[in-house]
């Protein structure tokens, strides 16, 4: 049965995919959070990525950074397993056609994050020295050293 809305669906699922991966930014960036605050991180951060999945418009690149930023949760919230499972995503459809390095640079940065979180060091070297290669071909001298920047941040 095909269910009629008195809305426009895709403007929904565009406003909603943007909304939430806003909000959820700001609880990564809240840097006390509470345990509530946490769980809202990480559903703001699954209802972005699934309003993007219904968008007409999603790309790897969308898809990418909607990966990223659930790693990222993941990691803050020293949930391991979700983590790396996230941050495997994001590496492998950052690996697609048509996904510039600079997304790639970052998933590999959110697999070295996990796997810092994981406690495998040379694991994490590995994964932070293909993200400098990635950012190498990054032709945007402010987006090559975001990138940068954000992997002298891991130890």
């Amino acid at each position: 049965m095909t269910r009629v809305t008195d809305f426009d669906l895709q403007s929904a699922h565009k406003y909603f995919s943007v909304q939430c991966f806003n909000k959820a930014w700001d609880l990564i960036d809240k840097p006390d959070r509470s345990l509530e605050e946490e769980e809202q991180m990480v559903q703001l951060s699954m209802s972005s990525l699934w309003h993007w999945t219904q968008r007409e418009d999603f790309t790897n690149t969308n898809a990418s950074i909607a990966f990223w930023q659930l790693a990222r949760v993941y990691v803050l919230l020293e949930r391991v397993p979700e983590a790396r499972k996230y941050a495997k995503l994001c590496l492998d459809v950052s690996q697609r056609e048509g996904v510039e390095p600079f997304f790639l640079a970052y998933a590999y940065e959110a697999s070295a994050r996990a796997e810092m979180a994981a406690g495998n060091p040379d694991t994490t070297q590995a994964h932070l020295a293909a993200a400098h290669e990635a950012a190498e071909s990054i032709s945007k001298v402010d987006k090559k050293e975001m990138v940068l920047a954000d992997l002298r941040t891991i130890k």
